[in-house]
């Protein structure tokens, strides 16, 4: 009976070092998951911040995109009133004669520009240039004299000034479009980057979440090695009570029974179980 027992005996010490090996495997293994899960929580924590200041700039984006066609509109509103105006000002030259033997201003220009063509395309010996530059300033001026003259007419002048007014008003709602079109597409530009910065923490969450899946799966697989080792412990420990006939050690006569409901709760979390409670399971016949 004695080499039964220590064969009991030996066979009970290896099973509990397995359970221990296991117990230490689980909760090495359940260390690495929180840390792998706490790696996690911070990627998707980064990952919600990025998205969240993309959506602002979309959000800004459209605003701006919003503002430039707002601007296009008032610019072609400006533009036609532009082009209504100054074809009723040059009405108004064609109509209005010149004072005697003046030239009318749209023979003027036609000279000018012709001159000023001839200047850029044409190759000039130093006095012919000297001469064609004398006679535009000559042209030029000639314009302008008669343009002046051309404003002392009250209807004139308010359709001139009209012109000028629709010209800045055109022009400032074109430098408007230039600008905010510009700033929008900044800011789609950086959306784009934040994106695709979400798409890479998006990857790397994925990848950690592998991670975190693999620990936590061999931690239950080490869990449940770690309940079995303890359950051959607890059938050896029947088969060493049987042996030795019964007699349990002193303590058991003062000892309050375990609960089983307690020992389960204890074995499903991992935690050791004496053999003295196991044995008191046998004993009370909850074993």
């Amino acid at each position: 009976m004695s080499d039964a027992t220590d064969d009991l005996e030996r066979r009970r010490g290896e099973s509990n070092a397995r359970a221990d090996e296991f117990r230490a495997k689980r909760d090495r293994l359940n260390a690495e998951a929180r840390t792998v899960a706490e790696e996690r929580a911070m990627i998707v924590d980064e990952l919600h911040a990025k998205s969240a200041e993309a959506q602002d700039h979309r959000r800004h984006r459209d605003q701006l995109n919003d503002q430039v066609r707002e601007e296009k509109r008032l610019r072609e509103e400006w533009n036609h009133k532009l082009q209504e105006l100054g074809d009723r000002v040059q009405e108004m030259r064609r109509t209005r004669a010149p004072r005697p033997g003046a030239v009318p201003v749209w023979r003027l220009k036609k000279e000018l520009k012709e001159l000023e063509f001839r200047h850029m395309t044409t190759a000039l010996t130093p006095d012919q240039e000297k001469r064609l530059i004398e006679e535009m300033k000559r042209l030029e001026a000639a314009i302008k004299d008669q343009d002046a003259e051309l404003r002392q007419d009250p209807e004139v002048e308010t359709a001139m000034r009209a012109l000028a007014e629709a010209r800045e008003e055109a022009e400032k709602h074109h430098a408007a479009v230039g600008q905010l079109a510009t700033e929008a597409q900044a800011e789609h530009e950086a959306m784009v980057q934040l994106y695709e910065s979400v798409d890479e923490l998006r990857r790397r969450a994925d990848d950690v979440q592998a991670r975190l899946i693999e620990a936590k799966s061999a931690a239950d697989e080490a869990h449940r090695a770690h309940i079995a080792a303890i359950e051959e412990v607890r059938d050896i420990e029947k088969l060493l009570y049987a042996a030795r006939g019964g007699r349990a050690p002193p303590s058991w006569a003062d000892a309050e029974p375990p609960k089983e409901e307690d020992f389960l709760a204890r074995l499903k979390k991992g935690e050791k179980v004496s053999t003295e409670d196991l044995l008191e399971l046998q004993k009370s016949g909850r074993a």
